[in-house]
């Protein structure tokens, strides 16, 4: 019996190896969304009175949390009796992650107007209104991170779909707490980072020394950060979407076969973004005319 037992442990043990294992492969496969959610969540988070800015994110944390609570049943529901809905997914959201990381080349390059920036008279207005405000950025920052949910689970899972249902639980639930665990700390410690350098600058009074101009740096680096992380976030939905389409769409296997991985990734991602932009903008160019 005790033998028994000690066998138990050691199959458990080498179980958890493998999880451990597939855990960090999934991770790797997942940081491109894991960027782009970094990103705009630090975007969505900054801005706010200091006082509210961590309240602000701990609110779409418990969302985050929630959306991974809905996410995850179902996936594995899925996994157990419907594995092709796995790859019908992790292609249409691959689809959603081209045109979103196109449509931010596209904003980039090509002007257009930007609406109004609540962030910047929500100091000024009665207490009611700015909660209203961060209400609305709260439920914004939810949908979209169970949008980039969504995906960051079904990549998770299609890396281990062959595996059995209790390794796939462990193992995508392992990645989708070290996606919100991770994602949202990294949230935080940024939209602190011009408070802290703030606090250095204030407490040196004579405007010199190491930690001032370590105040002053930080002060003026967020929004730099913030706008870096953007750019690498585009790449990277960009290289992961191309990645989820030569994996799972079978002619797409051979096209720029002797290219770089990395490149081919990039350019197929970036060909089925502005082609599905395209599309986007010529219905929405139909239903406007419609409507006059």
């Amino acid at each position: 019996m005790a033998s028994g037992f000690f066998a138990l442990l050691d199959d458990i043990g080498a179980l958890m190896d493998d999880v451990v294992v597939m855990s960090k492969v999934t991770t790797k496969k997942t940081a491109g969304i894991l960027g782009d959610d970094l990103a705009v969540n630090a975007e969505k988070a900054s801005g706010f009175m200091s006082s509210r800015e961590l309240p602000v994110l701990w609110a779409i944390t418990k969302g985050s949390f929630i959306n991974k609570l809905i996410i995850l049943p179902v996936a594995f529901l899925l996994s157990a009796f419907l594995p092709p809905a796995i790859k019908i997914i992790l292609v249409l959201g691959g689809v959603y992650l081209a045109f979103e990381g196109a449509e931010k080349i596209y904003e980039f390059f090509v002007p257009h107007a930007h609406p109004s920036d609540e962030k910047k008279v929500s100091a000024s207005l009665p207490k009611e209104a700015v909660i209203d405000i961060e209400k609305k950025k709260v439920k914004s920052a939810i949908v979209t991170d169970f949008i980039l949910s969504v995906e960051i689970v079904i990549i998770a899972l299609g890396t281990v779909v062959e595996e059995d249902l209790l390794f796939q639980i462990l193992v995508v639930s392992i990645v989708a707490i070290i996606a919100t665990v991770g994602v949202y700390g990294i949230v935080a410690l940024l939209v602190r980072m011009d408070d802290f350098g703030l606090w250095l600058v204030n407490k040196n009074q004579d405007k010199k020394g190491f930690l001032y101009t370590l105040g002053n740096l930080l002060v003026k680096a967020l929004p730099w950060v913030i706008k870096s992380l953007s750019i690498i976030g585009t790449i990277a939905l960009l290289l992961v979407s191309g990645g989820i389409f030569i994996h799972n769409i079978d002619f797409l296997h051979h096209i720029l076969e002797s290219w770089p991985s990395l490149l081919r990734d990039f350019i197929v991602g970036l060909g089925v973004g502005l082609a599905t932009l395209l599309i986007y903008k010529g219905v929405m160019f139909v239903i406007k005319s419609l409507k006059k």
